[in-house]
């Protein structure tokens, strides 16, 4: 029998009954909770980084993005009040599609 302790997803549990096996699972408090979001939240960059091709890579930027917004509501916030603070910063400071790589600030 597999031993995983891992975050998974709310509907897994579900899931792995439909399918005929057990699960044995608990809920977190919240401070591991949000060590086991922050550590899938790598988890699911290391997949994003190892994907192969496009659509591998925009399922694993999918999970990321679930991930993120579940770490916004454990800060206190909403996707909707992220997606401000990301609108803002791009609007005052540019995004990153222009490709921009620094190489080099000379003083005076």
């Amino acid at each position: 029998m597999p031993v995983y302790r891992k975050l998974v997803r709310d509907r897994i549990p579900e899931i792995i009954a439909a399918s005929g096996k057990e699960a044995i699972w608990r809920v977190m408090e919240d401070d591991e909770y949000q060590k086991e979001v922050r550590k899938k939240l790598h988890e699911e960059l290391a997949e994003y980084e190892a994907a192969k091709d496009d659509s591998s890579a925009l399922e694993e930027l999918a999970d990321m993005l679930e991930l993120i917004h579940t770490l916004a509501g454990i800060h206190g916030s909403k996707p909707e009040d992220l997606e401000r603070i990301r609108a803002t910063k791009a609007a005052e400071r540019g995004g990153f599609r222009r490709k921009l790589l620094l190489e080099e600030v000379i003083d005076g």
